[in-house]
C-alpha cells in the first residue's frame, strides 16, 4: 500500500468529504455565508481555493493511498479567511498562517496520516520562507460540527497553546521546532544505518612501480 502526500488542486476538491465539500465557513464573511448554500457553496469554495493558488500559492495538502485521496489539509494567511475574525482568540499572529480544515477518512485514521498531512504542510511553508508558524483554533471539546479542528489532535501534531481559552484556544506550531525535528530523525536513522552498514573492506595497497634506470 503506497502514502503520498500531494499539493491540492482544484480537482481535489470534489473528493472532499460532505460537509468539508461545500463548508464556507472560513472562506465568506457571516453575511456572504448566509446567502450561499448547496451547488453555490461549491462554487464559492472553488473560486476562493483557484484565487489563492493563484495570489498567494499552495494552500493545501492531500493525502493519497494507491492513488486514491483519503484526506487533505487546507490553510492560508488570515487575509484570506474572514471567518476567522469571529473567535475571542483571534485574531492570527502576523508571522503565522491559518490552518483551517483537516480530514482523514475515518477507515484510515489512526494510521499517521494526519500528521504526515501537517509534516507536509509545514515542509511547504519553510521551504516557501517568511512564515514562522502555523496557528489553528482549536476546540476542547472536540465536537463535531463546530468547524474547529480538536485540541487533542492539534497537540498530537506539535501544536501547544498560544492563547489560552476555556472552549476555542488558539494553537500554534513553531515551524523552526518542526524542521529542527525533522532534521534531528534524519540525522538518527542516518547514524542507525551507519551502525547497521558493516565497514567497507580495506582496499589493497598497490606497490609504486620500481623505477628504471636509463641507458
Amino acid at each position: 500500500m503506497s502514502r503520498k502526500i500531494v499539493r491540492l488542486t482544484l480537482d481535489h476538491l470534489d473528493t472532499f468529504a460532505l460537509p468539508c465539500r461545500s463548508c464556507v465557513f472560513w472562506e465568506l464573511d457571516p453575511v456572504r455565508r448566509d446567502r450561499v448554500e448547496g451547488d453555490a457553496a461549491c462554487a464559492a469554495k472553488d473560486a476562493w481555493v483557484s484565487e489563492v493558488l493563484r495570489e498567494w500559492g499552495s494552500c493545501g495538502r492531500v493525502a493519497l493511498v494507491d492513488d486514491v485521496p483519503v484526506g487533505f489539509v487546507v490553510y492560508a494567511p488570515e487575509a484570506y479567511l474572514p471567518g476567522a475574525g469571529g473567535f475571542p482568540t483571534a485574531p492570527v499572529s502576523p508571522d503565522a498562517v491559518l490552518l483551517t480544515m483537516a480530514y482523514v477518512d475515518p477507515g484510515m485514521r489512526g494510521g499517521g496520516l494526519g500528521r504526515m498531512l501537517v509534516q507536509g504542510m509545514a515542509r511547504d511553508l519553510v521551504q516557501r520562507g517568511g512564515i514562522a508558524a502555523v496557528e489553528a483554533f482549536g476546540d476542547t471539546a472536540g465536537r463535531p460540527g463546530r468547524h474547529l479542528l480538536p485540541v487533542d489532535f492539534l497537540s498530537s501534531v506539535g501544536f501547544k497553546t498560544h492563547r489560552a481559552h476555556a472552549t476555542t484556544p488558539r494553537m500554534r506550531m513553531d515551524l523552526r521546532m518542526a524542521l529542527s525535528w525533522k532534521d534531528e530523525v534524519e540525522a538518527a536513522l542516518e547514524r542507525l544505518v551507519g551502525v547497521m552498514r558493516p565497514a567497507p573492506k580495506p582496499k589493497p595497497i598497490t606497490p609504486a612501480p620500481k623505477a628504471t634506470r636509463g641507458a
